[in-house]
């Protein structure tokens, strides 16, 4: 097993008499409140609103927004004639915003039910900002906050104010509604099982998703190593090693044969290996990242004796990212280094600004998740799933029930929504350590974060840099990915794709309305800052994966022979075939 030694990320807090009580009792709450914690939204809102009260100004300033806003409404109103439609509309909805596209939103009654809710909605984010006084944390939890309880009253979600639902229940004499009524009843009843959805059983790894045919060929605790088999009989001679992220499965880059990054690459002349994580369970709650990086560092120990006397390109997506380029910072101190290259899908090393999650990291509730982990020895999959659905509800939780339930339509499942479903778990030292050294102290980025007993500089990476940021990432927002220019002098080639964290990564050559930006920033080239960057940079139609390949290929040497699979001469034999035990493990 891997040494499980303590990382110096934060101090152990004392224990007192009667913690265990506090304990269970904060894990209690964080129960019921499915693991946001009361008090850091209490003293949010006291924040804002004793300042907001102590702020004469901020008031009459709403009040006259809230007065013209009226007035623009009124004036709207009266262009609309009975079974109308208004010349120009007070506000349009955000680029992002896609619940009020269809034209019959732009129809009497209910453009005028929809400018009501978006003005509204404008005026609670003019309330919730810029009151002089509030921290920058508890703004933006209120706004975020108000924000979900906007989208909860949204004319959208019911039948009497969705002019789709309407129309549909027009068309159907109601039967829409009836078959949402038992698709309601169908979750409902499975939820309180505690069963899966039936329809996410059609996509299991080594079935019909994670079928590109490869071997185990390294095993520890933590992960199984996968290198896939070639595609031809010659190779790209550097391998490439990929890290995901250990709250994913590893098949999200290896889903169907159409949109599998690793066929992709395959297929494209480069020995692949990946990794997959174990999931990991109560007897685990005391690993950490240095296990984590131990792991790492062992798989790409096990890659060099495969492919002896080549370096590799390491790559990793999301926290994977953030790992591989602290191996690749330490690597470079090694008198041989084993790298030729580092990429990064959706990682950040600054999580000085990581987005709305942030919002979830403070010191009362990352107490109050360590104390439910303290019970459990980990925090459950379905509990992150949970708090990311909040980053993202009005796609992932109200659009979806209002074709559900009021459509009466059902989603065609797919691999992505199936491998969205396959959770996993974290230990609890290792997430404790994850939320308390880099998300609220920063440390990697400033320093203080240290491996092996060393510190890790960032800015000891030598190797170039692919990096891939994603334009509606709600996890790792792109202008913080794009901080690598920051934290090293090496080459950087960024790549800023659409969709999100995970839609802009599996961008599959082929598919529509896909584009991408992407320049190189030369060795100790002066910083651009990303505006700017992305103003001097033009689009290009089509999917990031051909460009990266090209940059991958001319950082390659020329096609030799394939290597087998394994070294069994180097006692690493073929264990079994991909896509191995880990990741079938409940």
């Amino acid at each position: 097993m891997i040494p499980n030694e303590p990382l110096p990320l934060a101090a152990e807090p004392e224990v007192l008499p009667g913690a265990g009580l506090d304990r269970v009792a904060r894990a209690a709450t964080a129960r019921l409140s499915g693991g946001i914690s009361p008090w850091s939204v209490g003293l949010a809102y006291a924040d804002w609103l004793q300042h907001l009260a102590a702020s004469p100004g901020k008031q009459a300033q709403l009040a006259a927004k809230a007065l013209r806003k009226l007035n623009r409404l009124a004036l709207y109103a009266g262009t609309c004639g009975l079974g109308g439609e208004a010349a120009a509309p007070c506000i349009e909805p955000l680029p992002q915003d896609r619940r009020f596209r269809d034209p019959a939103w732009r129809r009497w009654p209910h453009n005028l039910i929809q400018q009501s809710f978006l003005l509204a909605q404008q005026w609670w984010h003019n309330a919730t900002t810029g009151v002089r006084g509030v921290s920058r944390h508890h703004e933006e939890l209120v706004t975020f906050l108000v924000r979900q309880w906007l989208d909860v009253f949204s004319p959208s979600n019911y039948v009497l104010t969705n002019p789709e639902v309407w129309a549909r229940t027009a068309a159907t004499g109601g039967a829409n509604l009836a078959k949402g009524l038992v698709n309601w009843l169908e979750d409902a009843e499975r939820i309180a099982a505690g069963r899966p959805d039936p329809q996410m059983l059609r996509f299991q790894p080594g079935r019909t998703v994670a079928l590109t045919p490869g071997d185990v060929v390294f095993r520890n605790h933590l992960l199984e190593l996968i290198q896939y088999r070639p595609a031809g009989a010659q190779v790209r001679p550097e391998p490439v090693l990929i890290v995901p992220s250990w709250i994913m499965k590893y098949y999200i880059l290896d889903l169907s044969p159409g949109n599998s990054l690793v066929k992709y690459l395959v297929e494209a002349g480069h020995t692949v290996f990946i990794v997959s994580w174990r999931n990991p369970g109560a007897a685990d709650r005391d690993l950490g990242l240095e296990d984590y990086l131990d792991a790492i560092e062992q798989a790409l120990d096990a890659v060099g004796e495969i492919v002896p006397g080549r370096r590799a390109h390491l790559a990793g997506y999301c926290l994977g990212g953030t790992m591989a380029a602290i191996t690749a910072a330490r690597d470079a101190a090694r008198e041989q280094p084993r790298l030729a290259s580092l990429t990064l899908f959706a990682a950040e090393l600054d999580f000085e600004e990581p987005g709305e999650l942030s919002l979830f990291v403070d010191d009362s509730q990352i107490s109050m998740l360590e104390d439910l982990m303290q019970e459990q020895g980990y925090l459950d999959g379905k509990q992150l799933a949970g708090a990311f659905m909040m980053l993202n509800s009005r796609d992932l939780l109200w659009s979806k029930r209002t074709r559900n339930y009021l459509l009466g339509e059902r989603d065609a499942p797919s691999d992505l929504m199936a491998w969205n479903a396959d959770a996993t778990r974290l230990p609890a030292r290792m997430h404790s350590q994850l939320l308390r050294g880099l998300y609220l102290g920063n440390d990697l980025a400033e320093g203080r974060f240290e491996a092996g007993g060393q510190p890790v500089a960032l800015r000891d990476i030598r190797v170039p840099v692919f990096a891939v940021g994603t334009e509606w990432d709600h996890i790792s927002p792109w202008r913080s990915v794009y901080k690598v220019n920051l934290l090293t002098d090496a080459e950087v080639t960024f790549a800023l794709t659409s969709g999100g964290h995970n839609v802009g990564i599996v961008s599959e050559p082929g598919r529509p309305a896909r584009h991408f930006r992407c320049a190189t920033r030369a060795e100790r080239a002066p910083y651009v800052g990303p505006d700017e960057w992305r103003g001097r940079t033009p689009a290009r139609e089509g999917s990031w994966w051909p460009a990266w390949q090209a940059w991958l290929a001319a950082r390659s040497g020329a096609p030799e022979p394939a290597p087998q699979a394994g070294a069994p001469e180097r006692g690493l034999p073929p264990l079994g075939e991909a896509p191995g035990r880990y990741v079938l493990m409940p």
